[in-house]
């Protein structure tokens, strides 16, 4: 295997672990705490979307983020239970991940949480009943969405606490791509990023 695919596993092997361990410590204050297969879900799924290419899409000539009732159409008019089970998957994450970490982007445009929830649970509970994998994940997602949506937001914030290994792991991801996603994340550490700010 090439040392560039082996430094990008042990980069989104180390997030991963980073997330888990966060879901970890902040989920102990739930009852009941999530399962051990869902905080490992969601952690994944939080490292896939700190790559840029996995969180936006490219249409009509930019990246833009797709939106949750464009994905819910998506799904609906898929050719296939798979494909349709693919779409939902997509619209729960990007439910669960925007909604937890930029829930002004819904607000700004006059959209409740109550949709963000709506969009999100359902298409795990869909995922509950249809999927051919991690049925159980998908069911206590779906089963638990608005705690999800706030273990995910204390997972992620400013007071969750970081190593100075961890840290330095996300800061040599980011001087590699330069990845806006991993330069908010360095941010809400507490890491200046002079060039970041210097580009927005």
């Amino acid at each position: 295997m090439p040392q560039d695919s082996l430094d990008g596993l042990t980069e989104s092997t180390s997030l991963e672990l980073y997330f888990t361990a966060q879901l970890q410590e902040h989920g102990q204050n739930l009852r009941p705490p999530p399962a051990e297969d869902t905080l490992w879900y969601v952690s994944t799924m939080l490292a896939r979307f700190g790559r840029s290419e996995r969180l936006f899409g490219y249409e009509d000539g930019r990246l833009d983020l797709r939106p949750l009732a464009l994905l819910y159409g998506d799904a609906m008019e898929a050719d296939s239970d798979h494909q349709r089970c693919l779409f939902l998957q997509q619209l729960g994450d990007m439910a669960l991940f925007l909604g937890a970490l930029f829930p002004e982007r819904f607000t700004h445009r006059g959209i409740q949480q109550d949709y963000v929830v709506g969009m999100g649970g359902g298409a795990y509970d869909y995922l509950a009943e249809n999927a051919r994998q991690n049925r159980h994940v998908f069911q206590e997602l779906s089963g638990m969405f608005t705690k999800m949506l706030e273990l995910v937001a204390a997972a992620c914030s400013r007071d969750a606490s970081a190593t100075d290994e961890t840290i330095l792991v996300l800061y040599e991801r980011w001087l590699e791509t330069r990845d806006p996603a991993l330069a908010r994340q360095l941010s809400s550490l507490g890491l200046s990023l002079p060039d970041f700010e210097t580009m927005h």
